[in-house]
Formats: structure tokens, sequence, C-alpha cells
């Protein structure tokens, strides 16, 4: 069975750094791609950023530049750097990892930021 924990997760100040980790165990292959969603408050989620088993990222436009995808296959781990937060990057954040065409998930993470 798969399981996650996900950790890093809290309320910051705008313009602050968070960073969130996420490892995944119970996974006989290593995943294809590993990376973050999130979901504000009477939103859809939306994917954050990616990372491939490979190490290419992909991010959405609005975190481009500010967010850092990054992963250790090692420990089938999954970082997300996040700087210069906003109000609108609230949300819960869930970890995910596709493997064999299947996408598994994690139980999120609160962050908020907010002055």
């Amino acid at each position: 069975q798969v399981q996650f924990v996900e950790s890093g997760g809290g309320l910051v100040q705008p313009g602050e750094s968070l960073t969130l980790s996420c490892e995944a165990s119970g996974i006989i292959y290593s995943p294809e791609v590993m990376g973050w969603y999130r979901q504000a408050p009477g939103k859809q989620r939306e994917l954050v950023a990616s990372i491939t088993s490979g190490g290419i990222p992909n991010y959405a436009d609005s975190v481009k530049g500010r967010f850092t995808i990054s992963r250790d296959n090692t420990k089938s781990t999954v970082y997300l750097q996040m700087n210069s937060l906003k109000p609108e990057d609230t949300a819960v954040y869930y970890c995910y990892a596709k493997v064999q065409l299947v996408n598994f998930w994690g139980q999120g993470t609160q962050v908020t930021v907010s002055s």
C-alpha cells in the first residue's frame, strides 16, 4: 500500500518562504512523475509543479520563478521550495506520485500566507 509522509506546511507572512517535503513508501517502481497540487477554498485543485524521474520540472505559470521542485529518487521524496509567498498561495497542498500510470495522493498539508 502506498503511503506518503508530508511535512513543511504552516503559517507565514507574505514574502516569506516554506519548503514542503513528501516521502512515498510502499512503492515497488520508481514514480515516473512526482509533484504537488493545491486546492484553495471554493476552487478546483490545480497543478503547482511536477518533476519526472529524469529531473525535468514543470510549473504552473503562477509560481514560475518563485517555486522550485526537486526530488531524491533514492528516497522517493519530492520537495517544493516556495519563495516570495503570496496570500493567493494559501491552500491545501497535496503531494502525488504517478506509478505505472496510476496517481497516488498524499493527505495534504495546509499552507497559509497572511499578515
